[in-house]
């Protein structure tokens, strides 16, 4: 197989634009996140107390040194192939160089209420396995959720995800003590899933 002539945008999927974080432009942005309280309850162990907006500057902050961090965009109505509207971020977790030949990471991802239901967060996921494997060469990638969120677990199996373990009863929620659940997929599972030609990422 020839390589391709001419090199595809690679922060793009399907429908969805990925930009770079931007200040203070993406400040509502990551405040609209901060806001979201279900969303916050299902990816937060600090889930007890109502966000602050500080904590959205943190969080915000937090993302921008990460190994990747993107705001998630539509694309602009009049430049299709330019950012539009803002729908929530995506980051891969980065490591300190001691562990960094260990070639892992971990998805955090947050889609804004309105725009869920629609496959933007599938669409995203799949981005960052593509951008993990194929564009930085790592071996592993993590994601989690907990025992209580079975929708974020079915979309995790959906995608080829396998269970990697549970921290029983690790987190108490709404009455009860729930498990915390690891999902992870290595490189190999994500070529095989796809059936590309590995030296092109086709």
């Amino acid at each position: 197989m020839t390589p391709p002539t001419r090199p595809r945008d690679p922060f793009m999927s399907a429908r969805l634009i990925y930009r770079a974080i931007r200040v203070p432009e993406d400040d509502a942005l990551f405040a609209a996140i901060n806001d979201d309280r279900v969303g916050y309850m299902n990816s937060n162990a600090s889930n007890v107390k109502l966000p602050t907006p500080s904590d959205a500057t943190k969080f915000r902050e937090k993302c921008a040194e990460e190994l990747l961090a993107a705001v998630i965009c539509l694309p602009a109505s009049e430049e299709p192939s330019k950012p539009g509207t803002s729908i929530g971020q995506i980051h891969l977790k980065g490591f300190p160089p001691r562990f960094m030949h260990h070639r892992n990471t971990e998805i955090g991802l947050d889609i804004l209420p309105q725009w869920q239901g629609k496959g933007y967060g599938s669409e995203t996921i799949n981005w960052a396995l593509e951008y993990a494997f194929l564009k930085v060469g790592l071996h592993k990638v993590r994601i989690r959720a907990f025992g209580w969120n079975e929708g974020a677990m079915r979309l995790y199996e959906r995608l080829g995800f396998k269970l990697e373990g549970r921290e029983r009863e690790a987190l108490w929620h709404e009455g009860r003590f729930w498990d915390g659940i690891e999902y992870g997929m290595i490189d190999r599972e994500w070529w095989e899933m796809r059936g590309k030609d590995r030296d092109f990422g086709l």
